[in-house]
C-alpha cells in the first residue's frame, strides 16, 4: 500500500489509454468496484486523493452503481473526489442512442454489449447522492436535449470523451458527448 502522504489517483478500467499519466492505472481484473477486497489489498481506507472511471459506470445496474459508489466513498480521504463519464441517456442523436443502448448495438464483443443502465444527469446524480457524495454536474444533456457545460480542469482528470477533447466534436457540432460528473466526498466524512 502506498504511503498515505502522497496523493493517490486511480483511474478505474483504464484500458490501454494512457491519457492521465501520473495517475495509478488499473484494469477489472486487479481493481473490481465491486470487490472490497480488491480495494483493501492496494489502499487503506480514506487515503485517496481521487478516482477516474471513464465510461465505466454504464456496466453496472443502478444498485451495483450504488454499491461501487460506496466503496469509493470509503476509500476517498475526506474532499477526494470521483470524476466519472458514462454515455448521456439525454442526448438527442438516434445514431449515438444506438451505440450506448443496454446490451450495445451488435455482437457480443462490442463494448457497449455489457451496457447495463443508461444514466442520465438525475440518474448518475442519486446513485452518487445515495453513497454520500455532493455532486457537480460538469457536462450533460437535460431532457429536452440541451447540452450543458460548466468548465473543468483536465489535471484532475483527463476524460477524452467529452467536449473539449473528443475529435467527433468539431466546428461547433456534437457528434460524441458523455455525462460527466465529479462526486466530491464531503470534508467531514
Amino acid at each position: 500500500m502506498p504511503p498515505s502522504s502522497e496523493p493517490i489517483r486511480v483511474v478505474i478500467g483504464a484500458g490501454a489509454s494512457n491519457n492521465n499519466p501520473d495517475w495509478l492505472l488499473t484494469q477489472q481484473s486487479e481493481l473490481d468496484l465491486l470487490r472490497r477486497d480488491d480495494w483493501a489489498a492496494k489502499f487503506r481506507s480514506a487515503s485517496l486523493s481521487a478516482i477516474l472511471a471513464e465510461h465505466v459506470w454504464e456496466h453496472l445496474n443502478f444498485e451495483e452503481g450504488v454499491q461501487a459508489a460506496r466503496v469509493c466513498f470509503e476509500y476517498l480521504k475526506p474532499g477526494g473526489y470521483v470524476r466519472c463519464a458514462v454515455p448521456d441517456g439525454y442526448f438527442a442523436d438516434e445514431n449515438y442512442q444506438r451505440i450506448v443502448q443496454i446490451g450495445g448495438p451488435g455482437p457480443a464483443d462490442h463494448p457497449a454489449a455489457s451496457h447495463r443502465i443508461v444514466h442520465n444527469y438525475r440518474t448518475l446524480t442519486a446513485m452518487f447522492e445515495a453513497a454520500g457524495f455532493e455532486v457537480r454536474l460538469l457536462e450533460y444533456c437535460d431532457e429536452d436535449g440541451q447540452f450543458h457545460y460548466e468548465e473543468w480542469d483536465a489535471e484532475k482528470g483527463f476524460i477524452y470523451r467529452s467536449l473539449r477533447y473528443d475529435h467527433r466534436n468539431q466546428e461547433g457540432k456534437l457528434g460524441f458527448v458523455s455525462l460527466i460528473v465529479d462526486a466530491r466526498k464531503p470534508d467531514d466524512r
